[in-house]
């Protein structure tokens, strides 16, 4: 059943929601601890669990490196969860559900450590299984989780919803890494197993609290979309597909995620090989980044707040921002090599990752905006198709890099002018997603209230 909220004019000649459609900030907030308790599974797996695969347990670091290969390679299965969700009648049961898999396949995964004190074949096996259960898990909890927040959060509020569920998201990785790490002291596999047990059922029961009735609130869309109930998979899918803006954004995703993934596994090496750090020195400066993504992600969260109504397309100019910005960051980061020790690495990190910080929650910001515009109500489906995109980039990333560098090193043997010509690769992968995201958002999009004239805003339940 749907009704048709009662728009109220704007003095810019829009029209927004009624106060009380859609989601409030404490409902935001609430999904926001959702998001956290993804982020508090995931982070043991994965950084604790590799660290005790490689040091404990002896493994090649490939091992771990696959492993964790396998659960995003699993997440291609996002638009199916996606779809789930459309057509299931409730997206909190599918979170729920994800969490669930999640957390079990966490333990399962913490396991296999004591298992492979006994059987290096058995516990790859077992590994194997728990990881691919824990990309099922993330890909059917995320995807819902997102298009519940698109769907049910008023357009000038999504891209701030956005950086309140993702601040909230590092900032429960950031607990759980305190927290555990207090807690395995002193370290066995066994206490590994009941502390990621335990922290599995802590996040599960702070998010089955948090989405309590919460889809009780109507649904937020705009008139001129998802009037339609989403039909079969491959015809939903074959919609996203046909929509040349859910396309252009895909491709956007995919170049940007890939730019943004490659550094991961060569910004230590990079300051240990040519700055000298120690490996306690370069795990700082991992933190220093991550203090600049959080920082990036707040000016944008504060910037949505204030400006939104003001200026229609802010989200497409914090991304264009991010990505140049990434761009130039990387690009100096050549001339660091060339240079090394004398550079200020440092706030040089900080800022690359501020840049960083800023175009990813603006995409995902956008991201929402776009999932409501299709001519059915398959926004689980358009955020599956993204966030698959985004979890193949992410698995390629790490790889890409390191392949990169490999290849640098044996062309150049200069450590210096390899790790300059991947940062190189990533400034262009950053500069050619700029281009792309110049196109998105050219024609009108109703749910960002166009000038064009009033609108009313639908809410479907």
């Amino acid at each position: 059943m749907s009704i048709e909220a009662r728009a109220v004019s704007h003095p810019d000649g829009f029209r927004k929601a009624a106060p009380g459609s859609g989601f409030g900030w404490f409902s935001i907030l609430r999904l926001g601890l959702v998001q956290a308790a993804l982020g508090a599974i995931v982070v043991l797996t994965n950084s604790t669990l590799n660290r005790v695969m490689i040091v404990e347990l002896g493994l090649a670091a490939i091992i771990p490196g696959l492993l964790v290969g396998v659960h995003y390679g699993v997440q291609i299965s996002r638009p199916l969860w996606g779809h789930r969700s459309d057509t299931g009648g409730s997206r909190t049961i599918w979170i729920l559900i994800g969490l669930a898999l999640l957390a079990f396949a966490g333990t399962l995964a913490s396991a296999t450590t004591l298992i492979f004190t006994q059987s290096q074949t058995l516990g790859l096996i077992v590994a194997f299984i728990a990881y691919v259960l824990i990309g099922i898990g993330i890909g059917a909890s995320g995807t819902s989780l997102l298009a519940l927040i698109a769907t049910r959060t008023a357009p000038e509020r999504r891209a701030t919803a956005a950086t309140i569920t993702w601040m909230m998201m590092i900032l429960g990785i950031i607990v759980t890494s305190i927290t555990t790490g207090i807690a395995l002291e002193p370290y066995s596999h066994l206490r590994l197993v009941e502390v990621t047990a335990a922290t599995g059922a802590v996040a599960f029961c702070i998010a089955w609290l948090a989405v309590l009735g919460i889809e009780r609130k109507p649904a937020v869309t705009p008139v001129s979309t998802a009037t339609a109930p989403p039909g079969r998979f491959s015809d939903s899918l074959r919609e996203v597909w046909r929509d040349g803006e859910a396309r252009l954004f895909t491709l956007f995703i995919a170049m940007s995620m890939l730019a943004y993934s490659t550094q991961d596994l060569i910004l230590e090496p990079f300051a240990g090989l040519l700055f000298g750090m120690t490996p306690g020195q370069s795990t700082q400066l991992s933190g220093i980044q991550h203090a600049g993504v959080f920082a990036g992600m707040a000016v944008v969260g504060l910037g949505g707040f204030f400006f939104s109504r003001r200026v229609p397309d802010l989200p497409r100019l914090f991304i264009v921002t991010g990505c140049i910005g990434s761009a130039a960051a990387l690009a100096l980061l050549c001339l660091a090599a060339t240079v090394a020790p004398h550079w200020p690495l440092s706030p040089h990190i900080f800022v690359l990752g501020f840049a960083n910080g800023m175009f990813a929650v603006a995409a995902i910001g956008t991201m929402m905006q776009l999932a409501t515009l299709g001519r059915t109500g398959n926004a689980g489906m358009r955020m599956g198709v993204w966030g698959a995109a985004q979890a193949i980039a992410f698995g390629l990333g790490g790889l890409l890099g390191s392949v990169a560098l490999d290849t640098g090193r044996v062309i150049t043997g200069n450590d210096g002018s390899a790790f300059g010509m991947v940062f190189a690769l990533e400034a262009l992968l950053f500069l050619a997603s700029t281009i792309v995201a110049l196109r998105i958002g050219r024609r009108p999009m109703p749910s960002v209230m166009s000038r064009s004239g009033p609108s009313s805003i639908q809410a479907a339940e």
